[in-house]
C-alpha cells in the first residue's frame, strides 16, 4: 500500500434506510449503511463491525446488537439483526471499519423508531362540524365576494393541557387526511411542508414524528393545528371534480403527543372529543386553485396556552371536535424525506403596468410559493397574486396552459396595516408573479420560496460550454420542481400526477443528481398498491380512479424498470425483494393477454413514444418493453437467488426477443417504422441478433444525420439516444445533438429563456408561437433524460456493466468538441469524481475512486504508450494496471484513490 498514512480509511455519511438520523422509523430490520473515504491510494476495507444500543440520553443505553467482525470487503451496509426494535425508542449505532492493513475507522449515528404496529395508537380521528361552516358572520366588506371554487375553509384545532414539569422527552406523532401544520405553544413543530404528503389514502396514510421536547414547558401548554384539503379532498389531477370523488370530502386530524418526565412517568395527549375546533382565516386552500387568507377572521394568539376560547356554540369561536373514528389500520411511518422549503429566490425585477399591477420576475421557473410583505393596507383591502411560467407577446402572464388551475393566492387585510403573507397549503409552478392591490411593491418585499422533497443533492456537472452547463441546471431545476412528495409530470397545471413513464425514463438522471433511494422507496409503495389483482400496473401512482387506469407499454413497465435501476445504483437488494412479486405479476399479465409474444392487446391508452416528432409503431414499442421487463425480472430473481423464477423469465425474454425479430426486423436489419426510437429500443434492450447490430446502429446514425443531425424521439427514446449512439461508436453524433441550437433540440429552449426543461420539443417556436395550451408545460423533466449522458458520457463518470452500488466504475470521457468537463457523485461507497481538460496539446484526466471500489479508466489518446500517471508512465504507476492499448485510447484498471493521467490531446 502506498500514499500518505495521515488520512486512513474512515466511514462517513451514515444512513439508516437511506436517511440520515431518521426520526420515526417502523422498519423491523433497517439497513445501516456508511460511505468510505481515505487519503491513501489503494486503501480498501476488509471487515466491519456494527453495534447498536438504546439511547436514553444519559449514555447508559443497553446494547441490543453486535454484528461482530464481518469479513466482507464489499460491504457498505448491514441489515440490523438484533432483538426486536421497541417502538418510540432512540437507538445509537456505531460502525467500525477495518482496512486491509489493520487500520480502523469509526463513526456513529442514531435512529429513532416510531409508533410501531397500528395497535399502538390510541388517538381518534377528529374534524370540525361541517354544518357550522354554513354559518357566517354578518356580511361585512364583501366577505362573501371571494370566489372560493366551491372549497371550504381550512380548520383550526387545539387542545390545552397542563404538565407538572417540563418533560425530558416529547414526541409528536401526527398525520391528517389532507394537509396539516402543527404548533406547540405558538412554535411550529418540524419543518415539513405539504405534510403528510400524497398517498393512496385507501391503502395507506403516512404519519410523521417530531421532537418537540424544547417546546413543551411546565404548566399550561397547547397543541394547535391547521388542516386543509390537500390531495385528500381538494382538486387533484385534471379531474374537474374535487378529490371527494377520489378519496375523502373533508380533512381529519390524528395526533398523539407522548411525554416522558424525569421521574420516568409518561403521559399521552391524543386527539379526541376533548379537542376544540374553529374555522380559520384560511377561507380556502387548494393545491391547484390557490389559497386565500382573510385576516379579518384572524384571532391572534390562538395557538398559545392563554388564548381566549369562545363559548361552545359561538359560530365564530371554538366548538367541540367531532370524532369520526379510531381506525389505525392504514397508518404507516413515512419512509422518505419530507417536502421542505429548501431555498429562497429574490425577485430579479419588479415592474408596474398602467393598471397598477406589479409583475415580478424571479428569474427561475420553480415549484413553490411567494412570501409577500404587504404595507399600507386598510381593513378589507384585497391583494391578489397570480402565477405563471412565462409571458405572452404583450408581456402579461401566460396562463392558458394552466388549464383549470387558478394558481391564485388572495390576501384580505385585517386591522394591521402591515402583514407578511405566505401560503402554507398550496404550491405553484411559476417564474412570474403578478401582484395587484398594492400601491407600491419593492423587490425586497417579495421572495420566491422553493419547495420540493428534500432529497440530498449528490451530483454535480460542469463543462467548458456555458450552454451545456445551463442545460444541466435546467435539468436539475426540472427535478426539483417535480419531486414534490411523488415524482410528478409538471408543477403548474391541473395535473401534477405521478406518471410512471416520466419517472422511469428520468430515473437514471435523477439518481446522479440526488440521493433518491428513500424517495422512490416511498413512491414504489404507491406503484405496488395501485397494481390490480390480475397484475396490471397503472399509468399514474398514487392511483386516481378513472385516470388512465390500465398501464400502457413503457408506463406500466416502470414497475419493473424502476426497482431494477434503484438496485444497480444503491446496491440494496431489498428493493428487489419488495417488488419482485409485483414485477412477475406484471410480466405475467402482459404474457397472458399476448400469448403470441407480440404485445398488441391490453395496452391501456398506449401512449407509444409520447410526443415523438416521428411516431414509432405501437406494437414495436410495446413488444420491446415486454422483452425488457421479462429480462429484468429474470435478473432480479437471479440476484435474489430464485433460480427457477430467473430461468422462467429469462426464457420468456428470449422468446419475446425472437418474436420481436421475426415480426418487426427485416433480414437487412431494418426495423418496422424505421424511426430513431425503434432502433434505440432494439439496440438498448438487446433485441437483435449480433449480426444485425452494426446495421441497425448504422441506420440509426443515418436517421439522426438526416434529421439535421437532430432528434425526433419522444419520451421513451430521448434518454437512450446519446448513450446508444455512444455505445456504437458515434459519440460525435451524440455531441452534435447536444450542441444543436435549432428546434428540435435541448438548446433551443435555452435560446428562448428556458430555465427548466419543456414538455415538448416545440413548446414555443418563433414561427408558431406557443403550442396548444391543452398540453404545453414549460417545466417537465422527461426530455431532460439526457442528463445521464452528461455525467457518464461527457464527463465520463459511469458504472461498469453488471456492477451494483458503484463497486466497479467505468471512467470513459467523450470530449467531443469541448475543452473541459467534470462531474462528481456521492455514491453509496463514497465520492466518485472525474475532471478532464484539453490544453496545450495535452489531455489531462483526474479520477477519484472511493475505498472498496475500483475502476476501468479509458484515457483518450492517439499514443497509448505515452500516457503518464502522476508524472510516470501509466504502466509503472502504483495502483494502475494496463488492460489494453486500444486504437485511440489506453484502457487501465485502478484501485481506490486519486489519479492524474496525462496524454497527448486526442
Amino acid at each position: 500500500m502506498t500514499g500518505s498514512p495521515s488520512a486512513p480509511l474512515a466511514p462517513y455519511g451514515l444512513r439508516c434506510d437511506h436517511r440520515a438520523e431518521p426520526l420515526g422509523l417502523d422498519a423491523a430490520a433497517p439497513l445501516l449503511s456508511w460511505r468510505l473515504a481515505s487519503g491513501r491510494r489503494g486503501d480498501a476495507p476488509a471487515a466491519y463491525r456494527v453495534r447498536v444500543r438504546t439511547d436514553d440520553g444519559t449514555g447508559n443505553g443497553t446494547e441490543v446488537w453486535d454484528s461482530g467482525r464481518v469479513a466482507d470487503p464489499a460491504a457498505v451496509g448491514a441489515l440490523y439483526g438484533g432483538e426486536p426494535l421497541r417502538p418510540r425508542t432512540r437507538y445509537r449505532w456505531t460502525v467500525t471499519v477495518t482496512a486491509e492493513d489493520g487500520a480502523t475507522g469509526e463513526a456513529e449515528s442514531w435512529f429513532e423508531t416510531g409508533m410501531g404496529a397500528p395497535s399502538g395508537w390510541t388517538a381518534s380521528w377528529i374534524t370540525h362540524d361541517r354544518a357550522a361552516l354554513d354559518v357566517v358572520d354578518a356580511p361585512e366588506e364583501g366577505v362573501l365576494a371571494i370566489p372560493d371554487h366551491g372549497l371550504e375553509p381550512a380548520i383550526r384545532l387545539r387542545r390545552a393541557f397542563a404538565t407538572p414539569a417540563a418533560p425530558v422527552r416529547a414526541r409528536l406523532y401526527v398525520t391528517v387526511k389532507g394537509l396539516y401544520e402543527v404548533r406547540v405553544n405558538g412554535a411550529r413543530a418540524g419543518d415539513a411542508e405539504l405534510a403528510p404528503g400524497w398517498t393512496d389514502y385507501r391503502d395507506r396514510i403516512e404519519y410523521q414524528t417530531y421532537d418537540v421536547t424544547a417546546l413543551v414547558r411546565a404548566g399550561g401548554n397547547v397543541i394547535a393545528a391547521t388542516i386543509a384539503d390537500g390531495w385528500w379532498s381538494g382538486f387533484t389531477g385534471f379531474d374537474a371534480r374535487r378529490s371527494g370523488a377520489h378519496y375523502g370530502t373533508f380533512p381529519e386530524l390524528l395526533a398523539e403527543l407522548h411525554l416522558t418526565y424525569a421521574d420516568g412517568a409518561t403521559e399521552v395527549i391524543a386527539t379526541g372529543g376533548d379537542w376544540l375546533t374553529a374555522r380559520s382565516p384560511v377561507r380556502y386552500a387548494d393545491l391547484l386553485m390557490g389559497e386565500c387568507h382573510d385576516l379579518r377572521r384572524e384571532t391572534p394568539g390562538w395557538d398559545l396556552p392563554d388564548a381566549a376560547e369562545a363559548p361552545a356554540g359561538d359560530p365564530g369561536g371554538w366548538l367541540p371536535a367531532q370524532v369520526t373514528g379510531a381506525d389505525h389500520g392504514l397508518l404507516v411511518a413515512s419512509v422518505a424525506q419530507p417536502v421542505r422549503a429548501v431555498r429562497e429566490l429574490p425577485a430579479v425585477s419588479v415592474t408596474r403596468d398602467p393598471d397598477g399591477r406589479h409583475l415580478v420576475d424571479f428569474g427561475q421557473n420553480f415549484a413553490g410559493r411567494v412570501r409577500l410583505a404587504a404595507r399600507g393596507l386598510t381593513r378589507g383591502d384585497r391583494v391578489v397574486i397570480r402565477h405563471a411560467e412565462t409571458l405572452d407577446a404583450d408581456g402579461r402572464l401566460y396562463t392558458a396552459n394552466l388549464r383549470t388551475a387558478a394558481a391564485t393566492d388572495v390576501l384580505v387585510a385585517g386591522d394591521a396595516a402591515e402583514t407578511v403573507f405566505e401560503p402554507r397549503f398550496t404550491y405553484h409552478g411559476f417564474r412570474y408573479a403578478e401582484v395587484s392591490g398594492l400601491d407600491s411593491l419593492d423587490a425586497a418585499d417579495i421572495t420566491g420560496v422553493v419547495l420540493h422533497s428534500d432529497t440530498p443533492w449528490a451530483g454535480g456537472f460542469a463543462c467548458s460550454d456555458p450552454d451545456i452547463e445551463r442545460l444541466h441546471r435546467n435539468i436539475e431545476w426540472g427535478q426539483r420542481s417535480n419531486f414534490v412528495s411523488v415524482p410528478t409530470d409538471c408543477p403548474q397545471r391541473d395535473e401534477r400526477l405521478g406518471w410512471l413513464a416520466d419517472a422511469q425514463v428520468f430515473l437514471p438522471t435523477a439518481c446522479l443528481n440526488a440521493d433518491v433511494a428513500a424517495f422512490f422507496d416511498g413512491w414504489l409503495r404507491e406503484v405496488r398498491g395501485a397494481q390490480s389483482a390480475d397484475g396490471c400496473f397503472t399509468n399514474v401512482a398514487p392511483r386516481l380512479v378513472g385516470v388512465a387506469d390500465e398501464g400502457a407499454p413503457g408506463w406500466g413497465d416502470a414497475g419493473v424498470l424502476v426497482p431494477w435501476h434503484l438496485y444497480t445504483v444503491y446496491g440494496d437488494e431489498r428493493v428487489l425483494e419488495r417488488n419482485l412479486d409485483a414485477m412477475c405479476a406484471w410480466v405475467d399479465f402482459v404474457h397472458r393477454h399476448n400469448p403470441d409474444l407480440v404485445w398488441s392487446r391490453r395496452v391501456g391508452p398506449h401512449f407509444a413514444d409520447w410526443l415523438a416528432l416521428t411516431p414509432t409503431p405501437r406494437d414495436v414499442v410495446a413488444t420491446a418493453y415486454f422483452a425488457r421487463s421479462a429480462e429484468l425480472t429474470a435478473r432480479a430473481a437471479e440476484v435474489l437467488g430464485r433460480g427457477e423464477t430467473a430461468r422462467r423469465y429469462g426464457s420468456l425474454a428470449e422468446h419475446v426477443r425472437k418474436a420481436f425479430g421475426e415480426r418487426f426486423v427485416s433480414p437487412d436489419g431494418r426495423i418496422e417504422g424505421d424511426t430513431q426510437t425503434a432502433y434505440l429500443l432494439a439496440l438498448a434492450f438487446d433485441l437483435l441478433p449480433a449480426a444485425l447490430v452494426p446495421r441497425a446502429a448504422a441506420r440509426l446514425a443515418e436517421l439522426v444525420e438526416a434529421a439535421g443531425p437532430g432528434v425526433t424521439t419522444g419520451f421513451l427514446g430521448v434518454g437512450l439516444i446519446a448513450p446508444v449512439l455512444d455505445a456504437h461508436g458515434r459519440a460525435d453524433l451524440a455531441h452534435a445533438l447536444l450542441r444543436r441550437t435549432e428546434a428540435p433540440s435541448w438548446l433551443y429552449p435555452l435560446r428562448h429563456g428556458a430555465t427548466t426543461i419543456w414538455e415538448r420539443w416545440d413548446g414555443y417556436t418563433d414561427e408558431r408561437g406557443f403550442q396548444a395550451a391543452a398540453m404545453n408545460s414549460f417545466n417537465h423533466y422527461a426530455l431532460g433524460s439526457v442528463g445521464e449522458w452528461l455525467y457518464q458520457g461527457v464527463a465520463g463518470l459511469g458504472q461498469a456493466p453488471g456492477s451494483a452500488g458503484y463497486r466497479e466504475l467505468l471512467i470513459r470521457p467523450r470530449p467531443g468538441g469541448l475543452t473541459a468537463a467534470s462531474a462528481s457523485y456521492e455514491s453509496v461507497r463514497g465520492t466518485v469524481r472525474t475532471a478532464w481538460t484539453r490544453e496545450d496539446g495535452e489531455f489531462r484526466l483526474q479520477v477519484t475512486v472511493p475505498p472498496g471500489a475500483s475502476a476501468t479508466v479509458v484515457v483518450p489518446t492517439p499514443d497509448p504508450g505515452g500516457v503518464r500517471e502522476g508524472g510516470v508512465p501509466a504502466s509503472a504507476a502504483p495502483g494502475v494496471r494496463i488492460i489494453a492499448a486500444e486504437p485511440g485510447a489506453l484502457r487501465c484498471h485502478v484501485t481506490s484513490g486519486e489519479y492524474r493521467f496525462t496524454a497527448e490531446a486526442h
